[in-house]
């Protein structure tokens, strides 16, 4: 059976996530602690890790204060534990690891931070990739550079289609307005775009072949020609992309 997901709104903008099943819960990324205590306690869950995707605050800063009220352990990656709360078990990209029963992928997804992983739960069918691959976009470059979010993103779209992106922000408004900038012809880009409008179907989580259809960038072999960059390999596409966006 998969696991259950819960998708809780933190902060202004963040996504955490809970995972259950497997006989234990696990919370991924822990942005504010009151919205996740809360909504363990109206469950009747207990919580048993926390699973760190990168090391900005709004991803770790209830880290301390949820620790303390459930005793999770702390999971995150290695290459970044330095710049992440003190760790539990430390884990490296390829890896195994198994967590509520489940294995576990560990991606390497760097380019939003260096050291940021996605968690992918492959027999739920869900990958937790918070600033890399995100609804309707990806993570701004703050450590990496252009060829290293390809890379990542080109890790992430090599999944089933099925596969939910559970991401880590609802950047849906301005993510959504510069996807249809740069695509405004493309029909299933503006159906996700009214049913999020309309309430029908939300930012976040949707189904990778969902963001393939409608991510600017995981389509960067359809939009080169719009772009003038014929000539160009899909890296140089998606850093004129991301280029593009930053000045939008």
């Amino acid at each position: 059976m998969p696991l259950d997901l819960v998708t809780l709104r933190c902060l202004k903008d963040n996504y955490a996530y809970l995972l259950h099943g497997g006989g234990g819960t696990v919370l991924i990324d822990a942005p504010e602690a009151m919205p996740i205590l809360t909504e363990l306690e109206a469950r009747g869950w207990g919580l048993d890790a926390i699973l760190l995707t990168h090391h900005h605050d709004d991803h770790i800063q209830a880290v301390a204060e949820i620790v303390a009220a459930t005793g999770a352990r702390v999971i995150g990656a290695d290459a970044d534990a330095g710049r992440l709360p003190p760790l539990d078990l430390r884990v490296r990209p390829g890896e195994p690891l198994e967590i509520l029963g489940e294995p576990v992928g560990i991606l390497d997804v760097s380019g939003h931070t260096v050291g940021h992983i996605a968690f992918h739960f492959p027999h739920s069918a869900m990958a937790f990739t918070a600033d890399s691959l995100m609804a309707l976009g990806c993570g701004r470059l703050f450590e990496g550079d252009p060829a290293m979010m390809w890379d990542s993103l080109s890790r992430l779209d090599a999944l089933p289609g099925e596969t939910l992106i559970c991401s880590g922000h609802d950047y849906c408004a301005a993510n959504g307005a510069f996807a249809l900038s740069v695509d405004p012809d493309n029909a299933a880009l503006q159906e996700r775009l009214a049913a999020i409008a309309e309430a029908r179907s939300p930012c976040a989580p949707a189904t990778l072949e969902i963001e393939r259809a409608t991510n600017p960038f995981l389509r960067v072999a359809a939009l080169r020609g719009s772009l003038g960059m014929e000539g160009a390999d899909d890296a140089q596409v998606f850093a004129r992309l991301r280029a593009m966006k930053d000045d939008f």
